[in-house]
């Protein structure tokens, strides 16, 4: 399995694409070896690869990978990590979900204007009833649920530790408990847990192995 770590992003835009080039529509296979493309090939300045790769390499990364349209363009791995190494999904785990979100959404399960009530029940904040109302999935999706990141655990999802700060779609905040609600959402939706729902919609079509771990 193939991990990206995305700290190093913004180091990215210091690339200079002075080429833009064409190709044929192509997705790595799930098992064997995938296409390469060469860095010089597609115009990107070596100064700043090399740059970037120090910076990776001096700040604790294990491994990263950059595809040109599908191809690998840059792929490096740092101290005993290899292309094989497990490791946690992290909030890469985000990404997976809001797939799965959007999938339940396609297969006609939920929507994503949907009051988050409707699948968590009332009572699942401790907002008053009129403002938790008005948290849709979408506004779970976007980190924009007004509710309190500046709780003392922003990991904790019992209703206490949910408490109002603003209506939902006003205030932006990395806020761990209010997405992985999105969990038991798509429980009450779909009749099947994120691990579930991962095995059957993403894994066939990705190969990708994993799983969502403290989800029964």
């Amino acid at each position: 399995m193939r991990f990206t770590l995305l700290r190093a992003l913004p180091l990215l835009f210091a690339f200079a694409f002075c080429t833009v080039q064409g190709q044929t529509l192509y997705f790595p296979p799930q098992t064997g070896t995938w296409d390469t493309r060469n860095p010089a090939d597609l115009g990107w300045c070596q100064e700043n690869i090399d740059s970037l790769n120090a910076f990776l390499a001096a700040n604790n990364s294990k491994g990263f990978l950059l595809l040109d349209k599908g191809k690998i363009a840059l792929e490096w791995y740092y101290g005993n990590f290899t292309k094989d190494s497990l490791w946690y999904w992290a909030s890469a785990g985000k990404t997976l979900t809001a797939m799965l979100v959007g999938i339940a959404q396609q297969e006609g399960y939920l929507a994503l204007s949907d009051s988050s009530s409707q699948y968590l029940g009332t009572g699942w904040t401790s907002a008053p009833a009129s403002k938790e109302g008005l948290i849709t999935v979408r506004n779970q999706l976007a980190l924009d649920a007004g509710l309190d990141d500046g709780v003392s655990d922003k990991d904790c999802t019992v209703d206490t530790c949910l408490q109002y700060l603003s209506d939902a779609g006003t205030r932006w905040a990395y806020h761990n408990a209010v997405y992985t609600l999105l969990d038991s959402v798509l429980y009450y939706a779909t009749g099947q847990n994120a691990n579930s729902y991962f095995q059957t919609r993403i894994r066939p079509a990705t190969g990708m192995a994993g799983l969502f771990l403290g989800i029964g």
